[in-house]
């Protein structure tokens, strides 16, 4: 099955920015999309609820105008996280507002529901289910997902715990539609790695935290670009569900990284001086992939070097095919002999 358009034109990169809680808003998706990759943000960023048809006009009017101002490299498409579980009472007013812009792309969490989905492809979009596992997969396009976003261990944030190889053979095995890969994926060449495991384009998250027009305090911009991946720890005591997070961010809200209790947040250990320290604002989730971010670019600074990355690592990988096919020839010419 060959990709959407939309996911194949008008894009630099197979790549699709992960809709990051409390960071991603206008600026940010703006930014991603001009540059040429699909940028995105959750919809309960936008608060109150009224504010997200302000930010849904604003990025559908600047990217249009950005579009007539260079027809030569127009815009990339957009996305919207819905948060689908029925908790989520503001589900509703939110689609509503996503119809009314006809936004191009809607990215689903925490449950499949066919109508969500008929309502998406009502005004023409295309719906995007992220999943962790095999059986989450098959329930989400089941209920008439388009693609999937297939969120494999080492992701920032509630992560996955299966192996990128193991979770996209797994997917791959029936399901031949959209397919994105989560995880680690910081580098040009971790782009291109995933679309060799069979997935199509890479969804990047952590890296856009520390880019200029990030939603982020400077410190976690900070925090990121001198961490790595030894930095990184998986808990489920910060929320109950478990996910990737810095490790300074922990202990700076007084609590051992290294020693954390398991699965209730209510009995969390910080400092008697300090106020509960809150998941995500004070405590701030991140990758494994992280090591290759060594600076807080611009956004649009931080897709050109992917951009050049996985060029390189293009170039590289034929080289090495080609050396590995004259080799084999060559042994080959010998047996013959």
């Amino acid at each position: 099955m060959s990709l959407p358009p939309i996911l194949t034109e008008r894009l630099r990169l197979p790549v699709m920015a992960s809709p990051l809680f409390i960071i991603s808003g206008p600026d940010l998706v703006i930014e991603q999309c001009k540059a040429g990759i699909v940028g995105s943000f959750p919809a309960l960023n936008a608060r109150p609820a009224e504010q997200l048809e302000v930010w849904l006009e604003r990025i559908t009017r600047e990217l249009a105008e950005w579009d007539a101002a260079h027809p030569d490299q127009p815009s990339a498409p957009f996305a919207v996280n819905q948060i689908v579980h029925k908790s989520n009472d503001r589900l509703q007013h939110d689609m509503d507002v996503c119809a009314k812009f006809k936004v191009p792309i809607v990215i689903t969490s925490l449950g499949a529901r066919t109508e969500i989905n008929d309502a998406v492809h009502g005004w023409g979009g295309i719906v995007l289910h992220d999943v962790i596992d095999n059986t989450f997969a098959k329930k989400a396009i089941e209920k008439g997902a388009d693609g999937l976003i297939a969120v494999a261990a080492g992701a920032g944030g509630h992560a996955g715990f299966q192996s990128p190889l193991a979770l996209i053979q797994e997917i791959r095995e029936w399901f031949d539609g959209p397919l994105l890969l989560s995880g680690a994926i910081a580098h040009g060449r971790n782009v291109l790695a995933a679309q060799a495991m069979g997935a199509d384009m890479a969804y990047i998250g952590s890296a856009f935290i520390a880019t200029q027009e990030a939603n982020a305090v400077e410190p976690h911009k900070a925090m990121i670009v001198e961490c790595s991946a030894k930095d990184i720890v998986h808990t489920n005591l910060i929320t109950g569900v478990h996910g990737n997070y810095l490790k300074p961010s922990i202990r700076n809200a007084g609590m051992d990284p290294d020693n954390l209790a398991t699965s209730d947040p209510s009995k969390m250990d910080f400092s008697s001086n300090r106020q509960k320290p809150k998941a995500w604002k004070d405590i701030w989730g991140c990758g494994q992939g992280i090591g290759a971010v060594t600076e807080v670019p611009r956004a649009r600074d931080l897709v050109a070097r992917l951009a050049r990355e996985y060029e390189a690592g293009k170039a590289e990988w034929l080289k090495r095919l080609n050396v590995l096919g004259g080799a084999k020839v060559e042994q080959r010419e010998r047996e013959l002999a």
